[in-house]
């Protein structure tokens, strides 16, 4: 059976269990080779971990908050890598919501309302919308409830991916049987998921780069559909199959970014639409596999 990650890493090297998660927080414990920071990651008890109790702490995300839309109504921010939308059980003190908290304290000098609609992994970086009143937040819910709403992704997927467009028709359902999320194996289990995703540059046999857009809006819905393909995101550590052959192509978080944003405004009417650049690590991700396994031009 999976446990924690915190759970093994204090059996494993003598730590309470406190001591332990700060540890991992602080990126002095690896997985598999690779740093983890997160505590309550699932892992199997003969998992392959270290401790490394001098290591320099991990650098911090950047606390500022980056808006690319903002009314009275609503907002979209830029999410960096690397933040939680929420707060755990935890309890951490630094997330998105809490950034926005104090944005808009700074910004207007009274107690804000923020509500969360809908939300991105902690490792995936982009535009997400928040309400500014409890009314906007209803209103914003019931759109992504109808999905009439424009979410385009960029992700670095493992392989070449053949086809230049294509759709991923497959129901999702809670747990695969080991307590992770994954397609459902039985006609008429699970929630209809459906992802449409089109090559945009392909690195050799190593890795292509898609944009992907969600007709529905399931939990890690890209991650499991692009993993059930064949071509898992570059980084994915869930659900990467174990029995696929190492990849050429390595990053430290998932390859996934939130690109762009669009909707009907659900207060004015006008339509809005906010575009996250691509963050600095994804792009030197994609400069590295330019330059090592880009295709030369034609003559050349």
């Amino acid at each position: 059976m999976p446990t924690r990650l915190d759970k093994l890493a204090s059996e494993r090297f003598g730590l309470s269990r406190r001591a332990a998660q700060d540890a991992i927080r602080n990126g002095r414990i690896d997985l598999d080779g690779e740093r983890c920071d997160e505590p309550g990651r699932e892992v199997e008890p003969d998992a392959a971990i270290a401790f490394f109790p001098n290591r320099p702490k991990a650098r911090k995300v950047q606390s500022r908050l980056r808006v690319l839309y903002e009314d009275r109504h609503l907002m979209i921010v830029d999410k960096p890598a690397g933040l939680l939308t929420l707060p755990t059980t935890e309890r951490e003190r630094d997330t998105l919501l809490d950034r926005a908290g104090r944005y808009l304290m700074l910004r207007y000098g009274t107690r804000p309302y923020v509500g969360i609609v809908h939300r991105l992994d902690k490792d995936t970086s982009g535009a997400l919308a928040l309400a500014r009143s409890p009314g906007a937040g209803r209103a914003l819910q019931e759109l992504f409830k109808t999905h009439d709403i424009e979410r385009q992704y960029l992700a670095v997927v493992e392989g070449a991916v053949r086809r230049e467009t294509g759709t991923i028709d497959l129901a999702l359902v809670t747990d695969r049987g080991d307590l992770r999320r994954g397609v459902a194996r039985e006609e008429g289990e699970g929630r209809r998921a459906v992802t449409h995703f089109r090559v945009i540059e392909r690195f050799g046999p190593v890795a292509t780069l898609v944009a992907v857009w969600l007709e529905t809006g399931r939990t890690h819905q890209i991650r499991i559909h692009m993993a059930e393909m064949g071509h898992p995101v570059v980084g994915e550590k869930v659900y990467r199959p174990k029995t696929q052959p190492k990849c050429k192509a390595s990053f430290h978080r998932q390859a996934l970014h939130a690109q762009t944003l669009g909707f009907r405004h659900p207060i004015t009417g006008e339509m809005v639409r906010a575009e996250a650049p691509v963050p600095e690590d994804m792009a030197a991700l994609l400069m590295d596999l330019r330059n090592r396994y880009g295709i030369p031009n034609a003559g050349g």
